[in-house]
């Protein structure tokens, strides 16, 4: 297929060439990985710029998504691919392949920096990209570490996402870092919160969170904007319509009144002990488990607690007049509960998966939000999206919806949501939507409910 190239994408390409360290950040569905990869065959083949690239990108998108696309245009079919993938030994072997582009999943880049450290042969790549940015958010994670040490040996970065900043500001720094080394928002973390933060939620000892300065944002994108180059769909795209769905599920008298039993019992340990991220989120993954209709015991096996969403989903296969449906799930027991009750439905996990569901042979795939959450381009092949169960990451939630709503699409995209009525599902759904504090909001939703009842408690 011949790549002629939107002005938009012409610009991004353009920033690649002028920028030798930049960051692509660009709404889901205008085309990433073809424009980095025009960009990469040019300073090849042509400019002879680069020698070898090194692609660090999401497990899924690693397998699939860059062979694939060098595969589907004719100007990028010269460029040969070599998959760090698999056992230690097939990631030896494909390190050692003579290739143009290597592509790594993020889970194997300290294996990576490891390795190359231990044969002697030394960082070797003259051009690095950074897939799906945002997964460096954080300067804690091994792999963040891990690439800093190495990454300023490359003469080129390109960092792509559309979604720098999930969870707010304070998530740009680590990314930013990997691009330029810190000459823009500093070679330190605390030092970037000292400039352009204050605490937010803390106690005695412990900072949870932290809140801009005023202007500190206009500062910010100010200090990254000759870097960067920021574009939403909106702006590019003629996109088909998008239709969001909720589709109510209704648990028997008997099960409301078993959900609203657990839900306060949950509440009530959880206020009773520290409230922290990690235990708001404790909180919601288990209201989340309980309206989708199954609950992890500590054995580790689940008990269920109704069908009611199996229903609904069977609902909305009956009706789709046989259109292929894309179901994301959020537990191992949701998976479980929807192939057992539908023996057609099929999890999506390898590249195989993905061409057989855009030659519209799969009528039910199943995909967890994490696992093809990015860079998954899966719109050729239906058009109907359902939500089993919801995640309470907003990045997820959008990147999700992105595999189906994005360029190339060429029907009414239809979102449908299954929300268990008077359950955590309304309160998730509405700050998805709003682009809220998922967590945050489930918590004060449980305060005003329960909290009375809580403090009364404390004073007996």
């Amino acid at each position: 297929m011949k790549f002629v190239p939107h002005k938009y994408q012409r610009m991004a390409i353009d920033k690649i060439y002028d920028t030798p360290k930049c960051g692509l950040f660009l709404d889901m569905g205008l085309g990433k990985t073809v424009i980095t990869l025009t960009a990469v065959e040019d300073l090849i083949y042509n400019r002879f710029e680069v020698s070898k690239v090194l692609v660090i990108a999401p497990l899924r998108v690693a397998e699939d998504t860059w062979s694939r696309e060098c595969d589907k245009w004719d100007h990028l079919k010269g460029l040969t691919v070599s998959k760090i993938l698999g056992t230690p030994r097939q990631r030896r072997l494909a390190l050692a392949q003579d290739a143009d582009v290597y592509v790594i999943n993020r889970e194997n880049v300290v294996w990576l920096t490891n390795e190359l450290s231990s044969i002697g042969n030394g960082w070797f790549f003259d051009m690095v990209v950074i897939d799906e940015l945002s997964s460096f958010k954080s300067p804690k994670a091994q792999r963040f570490r891990a690439l800093k040490k190495y990454i300023s040996r490359s003469t080129r970065v390109v960092g792509l996402t559309g979604t720098p900043a999930p969870n707010g500001l304070i998530d740009l720094w680590s990314q930013i870092y990997l691009i330029d080394g810190g000459e823009r928002l500093g070679r330190t973390v605390t030092g970037y919160r000292e400039r352009y933060f204050v605490p937010n939620q803390r106690n005695q000892t412990t900072i949870f969170n932290y809140k801009p300065k005023e202007d500190a944002e206009k500062a910010i994108l100010q200090k990254i904007s000759d870097i960067c180059i920021s574009m939403k769909a909106e702006d590019w795209l003629e996109m088909p319509e998008r239709i969001d769905s909720v589709v109510s599920v209704k648990m028997t008298p008997e099960q409301l009144s078993g959900y609203e039993e657990f839900e306060r019992n949950a509440y009530m340990q959880f206020a009773e002990g520290e409230v922290t991220a990690a235990t708001a989120a404790a909180l919601t993954t288990k209201l989340l488990q309980y309206s989708n209709g199954a609950m992890y015991m500590s054995t580790g096996e689940y008990a269920k607690t109704n069908d009611r969403k199996l229903d609904a989903l069977a609902e909305l296969i009956d009706t789709s007049n046989g259109k292929p449906i894309l179901c994301f799930y959020s537990f191992k027991h949701d998976l479980e509960r929807i192939k057992a009750k539908f023996e057609f439905a099929k999890k999506l996990e390898s590249s195989d998966d993905i061409e057989d569901w855009n030659n519209g042979e799969i009528p039910l795939l199943l995909a967890h939000p994490a696992g093809a959450g990015h860079g998954l381009n899966l719109q050729a092949g239906g058009s109907i999206i359902v939500w089993f169960g919801l995640t309470w990451s907003l990045e997820l939630y959008q990147q999700a919806n992105a595999r189906l709503y994005r360029q190339g699409q060429e029907q009414t995209v239809i979102i449908h949501h299954l929300i268990t009525e008077h359950t955590c599902d309304e309160k998730v759904l509405q700050s998805l939507q709003g682009k809220a504090d998922v967590q945050k909001n489930v918590i004060e939703a449980l305060k005003a409910k329960y909290g009375r009842e809580f403090r009364r408690g404390e004073e007996i």
